[in-house]
This record gives C-alpha cells, sequence and structure tokens, in this order.
C-alpha cells in the first residue's frame, strides 16, 4: 500500500533540438523560463508541475533553465525569469497565445493552457 503519490513533474528541456521535437507534436505547449538560483523561479515550481499534471494528455508543459538552454532565452527575448511562454499550433506554424513574467496565479495559468486546448 502506497501512503504518498508520486507526483509528476515537468521535465527541463536539454536542447533546443528536444524543444522543436516538442512543437512538433501538435499540443499547446507551455514553457517555463526559469533560472536555479530564482526566488520566484522556485515558487513557481510547484504550480508548473501541477499545470503539467493536470493537463498531461491534453498539452505540454516543460522548463527551460537558462543554463541549459540559453539560445531559447535569445530567441524569445526572455529578459527576465520567471517568463511563461504558451505557444500552440496554428495553421502550418505556431502562435503565441499568452505571455507572462513574474509570479503568476494557477488559475491564471490554467485558463490559458484551457484555452489552448480547446483551440486546437
Amino acid at each position: 500500500m502506497t501512503i504518498f503519490k508520486r507526483r509528476h513533474k515537468a521535465p527541463q528541456l536539454t536542447s533546443s533540438a528536444e524543444f522543436e521535437q516538442l512543437l512538433g507534436e501538435g499540443k499547446p505547449l507551455l514553457v517555463d523560463f526559469m533560472k536555479h538560483n530564482c526566488g520566484p523561479c522556485q515558487t513557481m515550481d510547484g504550480i508548473v508541475n501541477e499545470v503539467s499534471e493536470e493537463f498531461l494528455d491534453d498539452a505540454i508543459v516543460v522548463k527551460a533553465n537558462l543554463e541549459k538552454v540559453p539560445d531559447l532565452f535569445g530567441k524569445f527575448k526572455v529578459k527576465s525569469t520567471p517568463t511563461f511562454v504558451l505557444l500552440s499550433p496554428h495553421g502550418n506554424g505556431l502562435h503565441q497565445r499568452w505571455r507572462h513574467s513574474g509570479l503568476v496565479k494557477k488559475d491564471v495559468i490554467t485558463t490559458n493552457v484551457q484555452r489552448a486546448v480547446d483551440a486546437v
């Protein structure tokens, strides 16, 4: 009998190639741009993991650490952490549906992700 259920965690991107591969899956993609030693990023960590678990089958939620994928920070012009970028498939490309920097309430994130899921 297991008392504690192991919680799902949003995976961390290890390369830009991995990011490009996820884009090809045709699901909304929420990227949490973060730094390891960032206090607000650590505050948002649990919320991002919960959102990842809630949308496990319908959307992709990942973390992009500045130390591991600095080129993505440049591509999306991320100037502060945490920054959240929600992308969704649109025609032959991707559309940025939502973007927010700093602390954000979980219900704001889930509402935007759900809208992206419903639009697909």
